[in-house]
């Protein structure tokens, strides 16, 4: 190897070094950031310690809600991972079932056009509705266990994977498709070889964006029988003003949200490594 290609090779090294590290320390800086402009607010006394508490206490609340003290488990019996096992496992099973429905109704709208123009009214309805605007109707008819809490969640998170999917189908590369019937495709064939590997990665964005609503309509989805459940938990606290439990609960459901988006990403680079490419 050459002088010139191995100072070549280091430099790359290490541009790929900083902008790995770049990767880190941005995320954690803007975090350490927000602590800072929140505890000289809180430390000000700007607002009232009910509505915003300081760093500490909110540590403190996590740390009873997370143990035994003074013969109290947790927050209402419950630990607080307790309270997120069962939000997540609500959530996963939503997402799970308006995903597969929605990725089978986009690829079928893509596909079809008859079904594209009898269902896009449906489903663009179905958008714009906010999950309190039929959780009630929900809770009437499948009563206040989890039926109504998970049939939310998939209705919820059934749209944007529906849309995605069918955006991405239209999009769809025309000469791969027409390259493949040339070469004697048939039609069931170009779908799988073809549209479906072409619309994978537009759909992981969808199923994100479905897991991020199904996120945020979760509290609504515990609003009833919520315990255990971080819904549950955030609705009870705020009964109380008890706004540092509040907050562990909004940083828990942000941060098992941003968890499993980054499981979302890490498993789109290995079943769909071509995005971009095509």
């Amino acid at each position: 190897m050459s002088v010139s290609t191995a100072t070549g090779t280091a430099a790359v090294e290490k541009r790929t070094a900083s902008r790995g590290a770049l990767r880190v320390l941005l995320p954690l800086a803007s975090v350490a950031v927000f602590v800072a402009v929140w505890q000289l607010a809180a430390a000000g006394h700007v607002w009232s310690e009910t509505f915003v508490p300081s760093p500490i206490t909110v540590w403190r609340a996590f740390v009873q809600t997370s143990t035994t003290h003074d013969g109290v488990r947790g927050y209402q019996g419950y630990l607080l991972w307790e309270h997120l096992y069962m939000t997540v496992r609500r959530v996963l099973a939503g997402v799970g079932i308006g995903v597969v429905a929605g990725t089978a109704l986009g690829l079928a709208m893509g596909t079809i056009g008859w079904v594209r123009r009898l269902l896009e009214p449906w489903l663009t309805f179905l958008r714009a509705l906010p999950p309190l605007a039929y959780f009630f109707l929900l809770v009437i008819w499948l009563g206040i266990d989890e039926a109504p809490k998970i049939t939310l969640l998939a209705l919820a998170a059934l749209p944007p994977t529906a849309v995605a999917t069918t955006s991405a189908v239209l999009a769809a590369p025309v000469g791969l498709i027409e390259a493949a019937r040339a070469l004697g495709a048939t039609r069931g064939q170009v779908v799988l070889d073809v549209i479906v590997p072409a619309a994978v990665p537009e759909t992981f964005t969808g199923i994100r964006i479905a897991v991020g609503i199904a996120y945020s309509s979760v509290v609504a989805a515990e609003l009833f029988n919520g315990m255990p459940g971080i819904g549950g938990l955030v609705k009870d606290a705020s009964n109380y003003n008890n706004t540092p439990v509040v907050l562990v609960g909004i940083f828990a459901i942000g941060g098992s949200g941003l968890l499993i988006d980054a499981l979302l990403r890490v498993l789109e680079r290995r079943v769909a490594p071509w995005r971009g490419k095509l």
